[in-house]
Parts: structure tokens; C-alpha cells; sequence
């Protein structure tokens, strides 16, 4: 059997989207032209979300520095990595193709910032998990310049203790495998048996 040979390229899909939560900590911030956005919580979805290490839990997620979000990340050193399902597909949509320079979209998309227990920066309460993370390194990665932004989790928690949870996994996952992944991921066995 012959094989063709293509240019290097990430060939790594699907991937799960996340929506992470950030905040400008303190002062006037410098990006935001919109005073009524001034101080306001933003979100970003990001599809370049993985593990990096489980001693300490570490994760990476990539953005590139011209988003809104990337300098609220940098500055604050933290935010907060909020897994969704499918009643939250729309959102994660939308939150990807709008810009918090422009609008709030915690307002917009009918989200509620949930105050985090080890950060200042809020999670989104109708996501099943937020994972509080701080930025260890920001790690300059190519001519296109995203930046993997490592950081080591601080708390994650189910918002929804004794809930069935329908993490938003991706297309190639059954609903009953992700039914059973959430499961394993609320009771902490990640996909190991009891």
C-alpha cells in the first residue's frame, strides 16, 4: 500500500474546545477601549488545550498574542480552563468568534462568573468543571507566534456535585462514551475502573 506524503502539519483532530475565563487584574486596562467592558471577566475559546504533566497537574493552551485575551493572561497570570457540553455549544461557538474588546460576553451569552476558590479570576458556572489555572511560562512557538501558555493547576472541581454530567468531548466520541468519561471524570477515576 502506497502512502502520500504531505507538509509537516498538526493532523491532530478533532480537539476538544474549552472556554477559558480571564480578567485584566487591577487598573485601567490598556486594550480595552470600551469603558462600560472596563474590569469585566472575558472568554475565549480555545481548541489547542492538552495535558503537559500530572506531577505537578500542568496543562497548555495556545493563544495567540494579538487576541483580547492574551494580554489579560499574561498580565493577571492566571485564569480558568471551563469544560463544556453540549448545552453549551453555542456559547463556545460564539465566545470563539467574537472579541471581548467589543462586548461582554458573559452578558451576551447568559453565563454567570463564578468567583474561583484559589484565583481571582472567575470560571463560568454553567460549565460542569473549572480547572484554576496560574501561568507557569509563556513559550514563544513558530513564525504564526501562538504561545503555549503552560500553567499549573491550582483547583479543579465539578460545579454540580451527584449531577450527570455531558461533557462536549468531540464528534468522534459516542454520547454513552462521553457519559461515562464525565462520569469517571466527576468521581475522579479517569476512565479506570473502581
Amino acid at each position: 500500500m502506497s502512502k502520500s506524503a504531505f507538509k509537516p502539519g498538526n493532523m491532530l483532530y478533532p480537539l476538544p474546545a474549552v472556554m477559558v475565563s480571564c480578567q485584566y487584574n487591577g487598573g485601567v486596562d490598556p486594550e480595552c477601549k470600551n469603558p462600560a467592558l472596563q474590569g469585566k471577566p472575558n472568554i475565549i475559546t480555545v481548541a489547542w488545550a492538552g495535558t503537559v504533566c500530572t506531577n505537578p497537574p500542568m496543562l497548555s493552551i495556545s493563544v495567540r498574542p494579538e487576541r483580547y485575551s492574551y494580554h489579560m493572561i499574561e498580565q493577571s497570570g492566571e485564569f480558568v480552563v471551563n469544560l463544556t457540553t453540549e448545552a453549551l455549544v453555542s456559547a463556545t461557538d460564539y465566545c470563539g468568534v467574537r472579541s471581548g474588546r467589543d462586548i461582554d460576553k458573559f452578558k451576551e451569552m447568559h453565563l454567570t462568573p463564578l468567583p474561583s476558590r484559589e484565583i481571582s479570576v472567575p470560571g463560568i458556572a454553567e460549565s460542569p468543571v473549572n480547572i484554576e489555572c496560574r501561568v507557569r511560562q509563556i513559550l514563544p512557538l513558530g513564525s504564526i507566534q501562538v504561545r503555549g501558555i503552560f500553567r499549573e493547576v491550582m483547583l479543579w472541581y465539578p460545579y454540580r456535585e451527584g449531577e450527570e454530567q455531558r461533557f462536549f468531548l468531540s464528534p468522534a466520541v459516542s454520547r454513552e462514551e462521553a457519559v461515562k468519561r464525565a462520569d469517571a471524570l466527576t468521581k475522579g477515576l479517569f476512565g479506570f475502573k473502581e
